[in-house]
């Protein structure tokens, strides 16, 4: 038998934990906000050093690298440990992944990186007769021998993996064709979006693929033909901070765990000013929640 305090108090404390949980539910947030350094990547060749104090001095708590401007990785791993700073993952060239991929992964263990991301594979090689297919099948063999050091490697998108080819999304036929054990995704969320895919709609389909995403933002969506699309080169008109653009932030990070994302990195092509633009992004998702 329950007496009538016991009773009482079972369904208060029931109430309060759920109204505690659907609060929690409500506000979630990225923890550790990170920044792919390309970004800044000129202010890296002249003050390497003092370009990522000052991106720790923003708030930033994880880095991706796109080059290490000559400096060793054991001073890499010092310098990060130093401000406070950690490099989950890093880019590395397409023709990085052949005789010189031994050395890479090295240099990546010895910073402590979990990714080593391919950000793109060469126009020359996606022309080729099944270009995508052998891009697929380099990606497994280098996925597999990062995988015996403990290194998880990554493919990061642009735009022309979702314009199709001969009938069929290159993005499409790179997760059906990569083993999901030794090749993940970086999401570029903005790219995606501008190639006319959803990526809503990757995450169902391929859940916990994406443990990375790029976080860069746009103030319009340019759209390309099927046929063949738009070249955007080097730079997507339009970029801007992350929070001024068009992206719909929530509804993507709203489904976070479906999708696997542990790292999310702040990126834009060509800042006007790199360190407003940065603590613009960084403000923004640092107060987002979700």
């Amino acid at each position: 038998m329950v007496d009538r305090r016991t009773f009482l108090w079972t369904v208060t404390a029931t109430t309060l934990l759920a109204h505690r949980l659907s609060w929690a539910a409500a506000e979630h947030q990225i923890e550790r906000i990170g920044i792919q350094l390309y970004t800044v990547r000129d202010a890296m060749q002249r003050d390497f050093d003092g370009t990522l104090a000052q991106v720790a001095a923003i708030g930033y708590k994880e880095v991706e690298f796109a080059g290490y401007f000559g400096r060793s990785p054991k001073d890499i791993r010092s310098l990060l440990d130093r401000l406070g700073l950690t490099s989950p993952s890093t880019h590395v060239d397409y023709e990085v992944l052949g005789d010189r991929w031994p050395k890479e992964i090295e240099t990546s263990r010895v910073i402590g990186q979990s990714y080593i991301i391919c950000p793109w594979i060469p126009e020359e090689v996606r022309n080729q007769p099944d270009g995508w297919k052998h891009a697929a099948e380099t990606f497994n063999r280098a996925g597999e021998a990062s995988k015996k050091a403990g290194i998880q490697f990554g493919y990061h998108n642009h735009w022309f993996e979702f314009y199709p080819v001969n009938g069929k999304r290159p993005y499409d036929l790179l997760l059906e064709e990569c083993d999901p054990n030794l090749v993940k995704m970086e999401m570029d969320l903005c790219w995606i979006e501008v190639g006319g895919g959803d990526p809503l709609d990757y995450f169902r389909r391929y859940p916990g693929r994406f443990p990375l995403v790029h976080v860069k933002d746009v103030k319009k969506i340019p759209r390309g033909k099927e046929s063949g699309g738009q070249d955007f080169g080097s730079s997507l008109p339009g970029m801007t901070e992350v929070g001024s653009g068009v992206i719909d932030w929530k509804t993507i990070f709203a489904q976070a765990d479906e999708a696997g994302i542990k790292h999310y990195f702040v990126e834009h092509d060509n800042p006007k000013v790199p360190f407003d633009s940065i603590r613009t992004s960084f403000n923004y998702l640092n107060q987002l929640r979700f």
